[in-house]
């Protein structure tokens, strides 16, 4: 069977461009597909990346595609009266700008040698034998098709890509954050990005308020998808009540979207021939939701995998697998912490959240934000004493 490409990757956010820059320097000829005219576009995230993951990942990323340097967070707590700033390498980073952002990944992922076909939607897999061979995709409008030993699926959390090559990755609705944000201008703000905890303002989420200038900053609310009545709902709500902070501020972008945050897929990511990687694969945060980096994580990954494979001849299930293995050490077992920590949240009130902030200082929530639970638990006698009905939400955690 006669191959146009080595690799082929559909979707070129974060996730896919790093797949297809990853499999093109390892001497694949590549593909990469993506629907929309400009890539980065709609966002639907925050656009905050941490300084360490650019490190890890070998990125570089350009001054124009800066918004704001953050140096820390602030977590507040839902009565407001507690608020614990963490400074730390982790902490440290920038809000983007999603379209400059991404278009410079695809631009390393052009340099590397990849074809990059923007506007041009993949809408159906091509299989033999019961291998995905290839896809088929609307380029200039018109139906092509194009052939390769393997497939990324990497076109985000609506992902029909894989669902075509019989892969399901439909996530539960109670697996499932509703997210929406305004851009605004006319809102002071620091060099830290801001968290408010809050089960009436943002049930199974939080309000976050990301700086991208002295006065423009993204301002949006995550809910969990078994919540009512919707998050902009939750948003516009929490905006009015804020008016010493917000009563000048002006909308210039709507953004927002879904977000799986359940356990991210391993082994079930790979098919015959199809690799599924980033939010695709819910390789996301299971507490903010945050996808950006350990997308093009799973996408490098991905595309050292795909183009060892491709080479070898070998892009069967069995061999593919290799994926999920290096995700499964790499990733997964931290992923899993969070989700548990994610569930322990979503059974407190207001109240516990109150009573937690007020126990714990800013050391013991950052250990706790780092799946650190022994650290944390040790310390939370006094508090369990006081307040017996969360020994049962806490103690998961030990």
């Amino acid at each position: 069977m006669g191959f146009d490409y080595d690799v082929i990757v559909a979707g070129c956010g974060p996730c896919g461009a790093m797949a297809a820059k990853a499999a093109a320097k390892a001497g694949c000829k590549v593909a990469a597909f993506d629907k929309r005219k400009e890539l980065g576009a709609p966002v639907r995230c925050g656009e905050g990346i941490g300084l360490h993951w650019l490190d890890e990942l070998d990125v570089k990323i350009s001054a124009k595609a800066v918004s704001a340097e953050i140096n820390g967070s602030v977590l507040v707590s839902p009565d407001w009266k507690h608020k614990v700033t963490i400074r730390n390498k982790e902490t440290k980073g920038f809000v983007v700008d999603r379209k400059v952002f991404d278009k410079d990944l695809a631009i390393d992922a052009g340099r590397a040698g990849a074809d990059i076909f923007v506007h041009s939607e993949v809408f159906d897999v091509i299989k033999e034998n019961g291998r995905v061979t290839g896809v088929k995709a609307y380029v200039d409008g018109k139906p092509q098709e194009f052939r390769a030993p393997v497939v990324i699926a990497a076109d985000g959390g609506e992902s029909t890509v894989a669902r075509l090559a019989g892969i399901n990755t439909t996530a539960t609705l109670y697996d499932t954050d509703f997210g929406v944000e305004y851009e605004m201008v006319n809102v002071d703000c620091e060099d830290l990005i801001e968290v408010y905890f809050s089960v009436a303002d943002a049930p199974r989420g939080y309000v976050w308020v990301f700086p991208k200038g002295k006065d423009v900053a993204n301002v949006g609310v995550g809910i969990g998808g078994l919540h009512t009545p919707n998050a902009k709902y939750y948003l516009d709500r929490w905006i009015k009540a804020h008016p010493e902070r917000f009563a000048k501020a002006k909308t210039v972008a709507i953004k927002g979207g879904i977000i799986p945050v359940g356990a991210p897929m391993t082994d079930a990511a790979v098919g015959e021939g199809i690799i599924v990687a980033g939010t695709a694969a819910h390789q996301v945060d299971p507490i903010h939701g945050g996808g950006i980096c350990l997308a093009m994580e799973a996408g490098k990954i991905a595309g050292e995998v795909a183009a060892k494979n491709a080479k070898n001849g070998t892009c069967d299930r069995k061999h593919l697998l290799e994926y999920a293995e290096i995700y499964k050490k790499v990733r997964e077992p931290k992923l899993l912490k969070r989700l548990k920590l994610r569930k322990v949240l979503e059974k407190l009130s207001d109240d516990d959240l109150n009573a937690v902030f007020a126990h714990l200082d800013d050391k013991d929530i950052d250990n706790l934000l780092k799946s650190n639970f022994p650290a944390v638990v040790g310390k939370m006698t006094r508090l369990l004493i006081d307040r017996p009905g969360l020994v049962k939400a806490i103690s998961a955690l030990a």
